[in-house]
């Protein structure tokens, strides 16, 4: 364009009025600022995307690191499994996040887009806000869902593959939205149960589980060689390696006589175990227990 202008001043002018002239030109503006903001919207969002997985990256990593140098922890079955529910919480929150920051964001680019094309917005908002409003009479059970689901994810208050007593069903958890929580139960039922309606939560899964078996020997039978048969059950199967590997936490104890009646002596014999092993332990106990009374000719009785 310059040299243009400085070969033909008479043509630099006319196509400087031809330009200013066009009529077309604002458009090319408006477009042109249009399509900027929405290109600055999606690079905010991104980056905001980008922050939310590099701390949700950095809280699973934290954790990690706290779980495998803190003082007195747990054994390491018991770390791994803290450790993944801690990393799926943060995934999830870390999803939640996204798309709160994506409606936020792009929700802003296209009122600033609107005001741009010079279409009122504030009847537009007035509009949204009542209609807002009456969606939220209408949905009172989904917002309550939605906040019940929230506040579920950020207590930790269960998580997939958990087993849990909802009140209205019980069994192991398969998915957990933001409204419902699906369970599948013993008999292979699936139940959709609204997070709204979970007043209160029994979880088997997390931390540790125990196992225990009640022994009922006859009221004859001498206290101390039953103790004494029980504790070798619970050094067996705690010196056994396929169980204190992989699904006891702490060597089984014997609590002594559990009950007393003019016919029985009752016995327990507790271990704690990982989440969800109990009853493979608990199958396991009486399996070795029975093999070890009946080698010290100990007879069980029915518990009066």
């Amino acid at each position: 364009m310059a040299d243009i202008c400085k070969a033909d001043t008479f043509l630099c002018s006319a196509l400087v009025n031809w330009f200013e002239n066009a009529t077309w030109a604002p458009f090319v503006a408006s477009a042109i600022t249009i399509l900027l903001i929405l290109v600055i919207g999606f690079v905010i969002r991104n980056i905001a995307h980008r922050l939310i997985t590099r701390v949700v990256n950095r809280a699973a990593t934290r954790s990690s690191l706290a779980s495998r140098f803190r003082r007195g922890a747990a054994p390491e079955g018991i770390d791994a499994l803290l450790h993944e529910r801690r990393r799926q919480r943060a995934e999830t929150m870390g999803s939640v996040l996204k798309h709160v920051a994506t409606i936020v964001i792009i929700g802003t680019t296209l009122l600033t887009v609107l005001d741009r094309l010079t279409i009122p917005i504030a009847p537009l908002l007035t509009s949204v806000g009542i209609l807002g409003v009456a969606i939220g009479f209408g949905a009172q059970e989904l917002v309550k869902d939605f906040i019940a689901g929230m506040f579920m994810l950020l207590e930790d208050q269960y998580g997939v593959g958990d087993v849990i007593d909802a009140g209205a069903a019980v069994g192991t958890v398969e998915a957990v939205t933001l409204r419902v929580t699906r369970l599948r139960d013993a008999d292979g039922r699936v139940w959709y149960v609204r997070n709204g309606t979970i007043t209160r939560v029994g979880n088997e899964s997390q931390g540790w589980s125990r196992a225990y078996m009640d022994v009922p020997v006859g009221y004859a039978s001498d206290i101390t060689t039953v103790r004494l048969v029980l504790e070798q059950v619970a050094e067996e199967i705690w010196a056994d390696s396929e169980f204190r590997e992989s699904m006891i936490v702490e060597p089984p104890e014997v609590f002594g006589v559990e009950q007393l009646s003019d016919s029985t002596l009752v016995f327990r014999l507790s271990a704690k175990t990982l989440p969800s092993h109990q009853a493979q332990v608990a199958r396991e106990l009486r399996v070795r227990v029975k093999s070890a009374l009946d080698a010290a000719d100990i007879a069980m009785v029915p518990n009066a």
